[in-house]
């Protein structure tokens, strides 16, 4: 059973709004009737809503022509079509491509975990914050598979309910945005103190999707080792109290950059409270992948100006 967002009415197969992710009776079901945001965003000759990944689905290609506006084609029928709505799984799927690169390819070709050039393609590290492309890589390469699927995890259930809201453009840049800043927090607090540890892993950038969540949704309910129930603010709060712990020097996680995750986590907060009140939120996290636009294997349809 699930209670209409409009009359209140309970209804045991409601209908849950793609765009603003509300859930209806079938009187309300229709964006009209339940006064849905996207009525007031609606601009498209086309007839299908824009995901927000481009400035605008009438702006194809960005200004190109020929070949190359073809191939930068972010609409519904372009090839760039199939990221909208699908960032999540793109990050997902970079952060495993990475790994393999970093433990697979890597090695046989003479650069094992720790040597010269695997740190300088895939750390950023005090010694050489002007390695401009590390600021970008560290956050899809990892020290080991836990630490991958654990940020997975974070990032797979998290993501989508924050790319849903803010839109794949926004997310894009949230997550490299981030990332990049907590890795360069990371390292500069090395740099002041001496040391010469590097930083790698998006930890960073999912605890940013996580403070963003816990400002839109502090009430939702999510499975601590999959079986506790806790709201997210109360494992928002435990992350910082850790982290801080962790980087004056106290109890912590031995290995963890303790500041990378708070500069993630404070970036997210503060981005939450500027997209706070944009459309409602779910009241529970969904499994599987997303519908119309919003899943793994298809370009972004249906789905709202975000």
């Amino acid at each position: 059973m699930a209670t209409c967002d409009v009359c209140g009415r309970s209804e045991n197969m409601p209908y849950h709004c793609r765009h603003c992710g509300g859930t209806f009776c079938g009187e309300h079901r229709l964006p009209e009737s339940h006064n849905c945001p996207g009525l007031d965003n609606w601009n498209d000759p086309e007839g299908v809503f824009d995901s927000g990944f481009d400035d605008s689905v009438n702006n194809r290609g960005g200004g190109s022509s020929g070949w190359l506006s073809g191939l930068l084609d972010t609409g519904t029928g372009g090839p760039l079509g199939y990221f909208r709505g699908n960032m999540t799984f793109v990050f997902l799927g970079l952060m495993f491509i990475t790994f393999a690169l970093q433990f697979i390819v890597f090695p046989p070709l003479g650069s094992p975990p720790g040597s010269q050039l695997w740190n300088a393609v895939f750390v950023i590290s005090p010694q050489h914050p002007e390695y401009v492309w590390t600021w970008f890589t560290s956050i899809f390469a990892h020290g080991g598979f836990f630490h991958l699927l654990v940020n997975g995890i974070v990032i797979y259930f998290f993501g989508r309910i924050v790319e849903n809201y803010i839109g794949s453009r926004d997310f894009t840049l949230l997550f490299l945005g981030s990332g990049a800043l907590a890795g360069l927090g990371q390292i500069g607090i090395e740099m002041f103190q001496g040391g010469i540890t590097g930083a790698l892993g998006a930890s960073g950038a999912a605890l940013a999707i996580m403070g963003v969540l816990t400002v839109l949704k502090p009430d939702l309910r999510v499975y601590l080792y999959f079986f506790i129930p806790v709201p997210i603010w109360l494992l928002t709060i435990g992350y910082v109290v850790i982290s801080v712990s962790g980087a004056l020097g106290g109890p912590g996680i031995a290995g963890v950059a303790n500041v990378a995750h708070l500069v993630g986590l404070l970036i997210g907060l503060a981005y939450g409270r500027r997209v706070k009140g944009r459309k409602r939120m779910p009241n529970q996290l969904q499994f599987g992948g997303g519908r119309g636009g919003g899943g793994m294997g298809g370009p972004g349809r249906g789905r709202g100006p975000f």
